[in-house]
């Protein structure tokens, strides 16, 4: 089955100058480039081979999920904010005692056991051979870029009997990986605060977007989860928060099976994730569940994790991979989009829970994709077109999917010392690149800028009718939209068309520090994580968990337009991702805008963080 990854692929990018208001500073892809990459094949396993595998099973009566949780989060239910267990809601919508029995006779006439019996999956373990006699394929040993050994399948797997009447979803031996991770790191010479569009720390952005202020709201008693590739590295989190005069939060990691070592670049992405939620949500403890990889099945198994221990109050997840991807073209014409089925089904139990989940919008604007012909074996030169799509699990309606900008704040050049970063303005204007950082293709027309735009898989949820249709395509009233809110990304990386070495006017980035080092950072791997710890402060405000926050999102949307006193987003904000442009209201660019985060908590009345380092913004 198909899978994604990001960081399959290590590429020794180019700097650039980047000169904007007086400073210079270079932008670099942090990381890869080479999502949807395929495991390269080494030999046929031998028949004895032990493997073990997963076989997820979609929710029992959906529609009434669907139903439960629209009740749970109505402020006019009896049912509102009334969380289930994972027991309870393994009893009420997981699969049933005769059909795992009949499941589990089956596979057990194949030489197969099941081994454990989760709320969404059954774990088996048995032979190569014997996963051949039972679905039809053969196996083979291969390998992905990063060294990881992996199990292959020849052909796609031909589902048992019970197996297929159940809807059953094996997301093992695809030899696939697709999801990426969303930023970019920067290469600089300026120091913190030289300019008015950064390089921005944790409480420079708390201070332009008026987080509540740490006297009031500081994220105690709130679990933040980060599902991600690559360990973190402690010193590293020592520095990054006392740079800012603040103590390091409570961090903790979970290894999703094998997880991964820490690593300057591996771990890029994981230390910009605890780095923007701890510093939001300072006294929040930050759960690290590590994942091996980027693979759908070391992903679904994070989230069985997250989910059956029933530890995280938000949980953020600065990656993504096109829904395209999915799909019977990309696949040699099988049809795999039931994966995404059953990542909705995680995030529907999720926030039966209470757990919010929140996901970045991703880089690449509104193409997010290479056209098929891209992933040929011998693709020809240029192999086709970005085309327009979004990126899961962002996609997902019980996923809060966060979008992104540049952001200009006050500086005083004349007084270095002075660290007010109040709001000036903002843009959601894509850079137009030299060819396809995202994949390596040879697809033309990518850009970087907030991902937003229209599922292919997704219906329209109710809680997205709640704002105005008028500037969307007439798709958009039949499918899910993206992004839902958004916050600061940056932009211009390395492979930005530029002029005279110049970015364009008014690109900004964030700080991060791994290895010792200050790294600079753009990307929706910085909004996502920056509106989970808002959340994580909302969580606290309120006393108890939200659930999928949309709901919420959308009604306050709603209520702004019709000219409600609490002003929660600014949603006129200039821009155009690729495709769609910025216009008043909801967009395909922005969702519903960017934040005034203390009025997004609990409405103008709360007081909000002043300049850095001071006793409301620590």
């Amino acid at each position: 089955m198909p899978l994604f990854k990001t960081e399959s692929r290590v590429h020794s990018w180019k700097v650039i100058a980047c000169a904007s208001a007086g400073i210079a500073a270079c932008l670099a892809l942090a990381g890869s480039a080479a999502a949807f990459e395929k495991a390269t094949l080494d030999e046929a396993a031998a028949p004895e081979q032990a493997v073990e595998f997963d076989v997820y099973l979609p929710l029992r009566d959906r529609p009434g999920a669907e139903a439960l949780l629209a009740q749970m989060h109505d402020p006019k239910s009896a049912l509102y904010h009334r969380w289930l267990t994972p027991a309870e809601f393994s009893d009420r919508f997981g699969p049933q005692a005769a059909a795992l029995n009949a499941i589990s006779r089956e596979l057990e006439a194949h030489g197969l056991q099941i081994t454990e019996v989760h709320s969404h999956s059954l774990h088996v373990s048995g032979t190569a051979g014997a996963v051949s006699a039972a679905f039809g394929a053969r196996l083979s040993t291969g390998h992905f870029a990063s060294g990881k050994a992996v199990t292959v399948a020849s052909t796609a797997l031909k589902l048992t009997p019970n197996l297929a009447a159940a809807g059953a979803i094996i997301a093992d031996f695809s030899g696939k990986i697709r999801m990426q991770k969303t930023s970019a790191r920067v290469l600089h010479d300026p120091q913190n605060r030289e300019s008015p569009i950064g390089g921005y720390w944790f409480d420079d952005l708390k201070q332009a977007y008026s987080y509540p202020s740490y006297k009031v709201l500081n994220g105690k008693g709130v679990t933040i989860g980060i599902l991600m590739e690559g360990d973190f590295n402690p010193p590293d989190m020592k520095l990054y928060f006392s740079h800012e005069k603040l103590a390091t939060p409570n961090i903790t990691t979970v290894n999703i099976g094998t997880g991964s070592p820490f690593d300057p670049n591996g771990s890029f992405e994981t230390h910009l994730d605890i780095q923007q939620s701890g510093g939001m949500a300072p006294k929040a403890d930050i759960t690290l569940y590590n994942l091996a990889d980027l693979s759908d099945a070391s992903i679904l198994a994070g989230l069985t994790t997250i989910i059956e221990s029933n530890v995280a109050d938000v949980v953020n997840m600065s990656f993504a991979g096109p829904e395209a991807q999915y799909i019977p073209a990309y696949n040699g014409g099988v049809d795999y989009t039931g994966i995404l089925g059953i990542y909705d089904d995680f995030f529907m139990e999720g926030d039966a829970l209470g757990i919010t989940f929140v996901s970045s919008s991703g880089d690449w604007g509104a193409k997010d994709v290479p056209a098929p012909a891209c992933f040929d074996a011998a693709p020809p030169t240029p192999c086709g077109p970005m085309e327009l799509g979004i990126g899961s699990p962002a996609s997902s309606p019980h996923v809060t999917a966060v979008g992104g900008t540049n952001l200009v704040t006050t500086f005083n050049a004349k007084n270095p010392k002075d660290l007010n970063s109040a709001y000036v303005s903002e843009n959601a204007d894509f850079d137009v690149l030299e060819g396809d950082i995202f994949y390596g293709t040879t697809a033309t027309g990518a850009v970087w800028g907030s991902g937003g735009g229209i599922s292919l898989y997704y219906k329209k949820p109710a809680f997205q009718k709640l704002v105005s249709q008028r500037n969307l395509p007439a798709a958009a009233a039949k499918w899910r939209t993206i992004p839902d809110v958004s916050l600061h990304m940056g932009g211009c990386p390395d492979g930005t068309v530029v002029i005279d070495n110049e970015c364009p006017p008014e690109r900004s980035f964030d700080w991060e520090i791994i290895g010792g080092q200050e790294e600079g950072v753009v990307g929706t791997s910085a909004s996502s994580p920056d509106f989970a710890g808002l959340v994580a402060l909302k969580i606290e405000s309120s006393g108890g968990r939200l659930g999928n926050e949309n709901f919420d999102i959308y009604a306050l949307a709603a209520a702004q337009a019709a000219g409600s006193g609490n002003i929660v987003f600014r949603n006129d904000i200039p821009g155009n991702n690729g495709h769609y442009k910025s216009l008043p209201g909801y967009n395909l660019v922005l969702g519903n805008g960017t934040l005034f985060g203390g009025d997004f908590v609990r409405g103008p009345s709360l007081p909000v963080a002043g300049k850095p380092q001071t006793p409301t913004n620590p």
